[in-house]
């Protein structure tokens, strides 16, 4: 009987769930997609416009991606970790593994546009123990 009000106070504790967890993964997983596929164009379209006016084209934005963030443009395994809000904005934490199997962490901030659920921003967390 210790084990029913045990579990209400667990649940009362429990962080609440965001309805927009699965678009949000969404979007990031068929981005990720594109870049697999090639297809700059279409990876392109999963930034928001702010990323869009910034690079121009795909070819500039995939350019950066590569240069930037190359265990984003040739990935392994990807986990989708904790989506939070911050400052009222949405950031999913995403672990990457690169080409050579490291592990990376990567927020994307996420915003809600009349297309749907897009990137706004990339920030490659610094690994754990390095003090940056």
């Amino acid at each position: 009987m210790r084990l029913i009000p045990t579990l209400c106070l667990l649940l009362t504790l429990s962080p609440p769930a965001f309805a927009q967890d699965q678009p949000i993964r969404e979007t990031i997983t068929d981005q990720l997609a594109a870049f697999d596929a090639g297809d700059t164009p279409r990876a392109f379209s999963y930034a928001s416009p702010t990323i869009r006016s910034l690079f121009g084209t795909p070819e500039n934005f995939a350019r950066m991606v590569r240069q930037g963030y190359p265990m984003v443009w040739q990935h392994g395994d990807v986990k989708m970790l904790d989506l939070r809000s911050v400052a009222g904005n949405l950031w999913q934490r995403v672990m990457i593994t690169d080409a050579a199997g490291r592990s990376h962490l990567l927020d994307y901030k996420m915003i809600e546009t009349p297309e749907g659920w897009q990137i706004d921003a990339v920030q490659l967390l610094p690994e754990a123990g390095t003090g940056a």
